[in-house]
């Protein structure tokens, strides 16, 4: 048997290190390729670690809890070498049910729904598990009745499995068939401990919590912070806005809200001044040649997480909604993928959702700038007309631009949050969305 070294992957740009929260296979267990074996956590998300090959646990290296860095090897996998013993091992249901899918594949699509398609899944499902879930013709909608034990309720193999024996067994009765509960869940997230002492209330920071407080104080010991700010009138984006998002909700079933168009604008202001896209390296500068926008995302826990938009420069205003929703709805349900929160080269945080009017955020190492959007307020102002200035109401709203003085001087940071506004005021009314 062959030895394969089962380590930690990359986990995102900046991310050095996770801990263990939960090993799904103990030693001797077989696991195949493609299978979750651990369960991780670091400051950005929570995942599953799938197995690249099929073979035996032979050593687990890492306890629950221990901090293991990217790269360092966690367990060792005995191989086989041999494919046809994966296929000669599987249960035999599976095994029969793959063979009839084909043949029966008109009847499965008029019984199931949507067998196979999980783009609209509430929860993440790994490959294996949906793989096992075509085979047995097990639709979305059955889906959602097969209880997980896995980190955030996700399905394990042994849960899809577990499942179909039951299927097989009970479906005539028409019962509602669920996993049974593990004996000790480990992955349940647990209360923060609080007890009194003196008439106090002390709280526990969660793992996260300290996770992003070490990350935060780090970023203030890295970088020299220094702020710009700018006042922007979006009244053309507020009406135009208003003028197009029942159409655009009708016709694609989501909401239209601001973030795609302050997302566009920074997204041009940094094919303008690409020095502000880019991340250092000890004494070295690196200059990006992607444009990948870091989305601060409030989670319902209290924590914060940053999915990042890949290529946004290359993103039409319909493509960027799409993929901002998406991206926010997966954050608040804990379904985002380790590379979804990873490359990042500049971010953009919206505290004005929170009606905050500016701020002045942290930078997201190693980039060197992010960006805060404040709220927007009906204020007035003075209007130049061809008869004369005059007072009138305006939507207006600060920018808030924070960026790394070590690389970055006030005049590109200064230029760069104007250039930003520059495209948010002259927004084209006529625009089609």
């Amino acid at each position: 048997m062959a030895r394969f070294e089962f380590k930690l992957p990359a986990m995102g740009e900046s991310v050095a290190e996770a801990t263990i929260t939960h090993w799904l296979k103990k030693v001797g267990d077989r696991v195949e390729a493609e299978e979750t074996i651990v369960e991780v956590a670091t400051d950005k998300v929570d995942s599953e670690v799938p197995c690249e090959v099929t073979g035996v646990v032979a050593e687990i290296l890492f306890d629950v809890d221990a901090v293991v860095q990217v790269g360092q090897v966690m367990a060792i996998i005995e191989t086989e070498g041999d494919s046809a013993v994966v296929a000669e091992e599987l249960p035999p249901t599976v095994a029969q049910v793959a063979e009839n899918l084909t043949a029966d594949i008109a009847t499965i699509k008029e019984t199931t729904l949507a067998v196979g398609d999980f783009s609209n899944a509430d929860r993440f499902y790994s490959p294996l598990v949906k793989s096992i879930a075509q085979k047995e013709g097990i639709g979305l909608e059955e889906m959602s009745r097969v209880k997980g034990t896995g980190l955030n309720n996700r399905v394990t193999k042994d849960d899809i499995l577990n499942y179909v024996a039951q299927r097989s067994n009970k479906a005539a009765a028409g019962t509602t068939l669920s996993a049974p509960p593990p004996a000790s869940n480990t992955n349940t997230p647990t209360v923060e401990r609080t007890y009194s002492q003196r008439g106090e209330e002390r709280i526990e920071m969660s793992r996260m919590g300290k996770l992003i407080a070490e990350h935060m104080s780090h970023s203030k010991h890295t970088s020299a912070h220094v702020q710009s700010f700018s006042e922007v009138d979006v009244t053309r984006i507020w009406q135009w806005r208003n003028k197009v998002k029942k159409a655009f909700e009708a016709r694609e079933g989501e909401k239209f809200t601001f973030t795609p168009i302050f997302m566009e604008a920074v997204a041009k202001a940094l094919v303008d001044f690409p020095l502000m896209n880019i991340s250092v390296e000890g004494n070295t500068i690196i200059k990006k040649k992607n444009i990948n926008i870091g989305m601060a995302t409030a989670l319902p826990d209290g924590n914060l997480i940053v999915p990042v938009i890949k290529n946004a420069d290359e993103l039409s205003l319909r493509g960027m909604t799409k993929v901002v929703n998406d991206l926010a709805n997966r954050a608040r349900l804990g379904q985002l993928k380790p590379d979804e929160v990873k490359d990042g080269t500049y971010t953009v945080t919206n505290i004005g959702s929170f009606g905050n009017v500016f701020g002045t955020p942290i930078i997201n190492q190693p980039q060197v700038g992010i960006l805060a959007i404040g709220a927007i307020r009906k204020v007035p102002a003075v209007i130049e007309t061809a008869e004369g200035d005059v007072i009138g109401i305006r939507y207006k709203m600060m920018l808030s631009h924070s960026y790394d003085h070590r690389v970055v001087n006030g005049a590109l940071g200064g230029m760069f949050v104007q250039r930003v506004a520059e495209y948010l005021e002259q927004w084209d009314v006529n625009r089609t969305l």
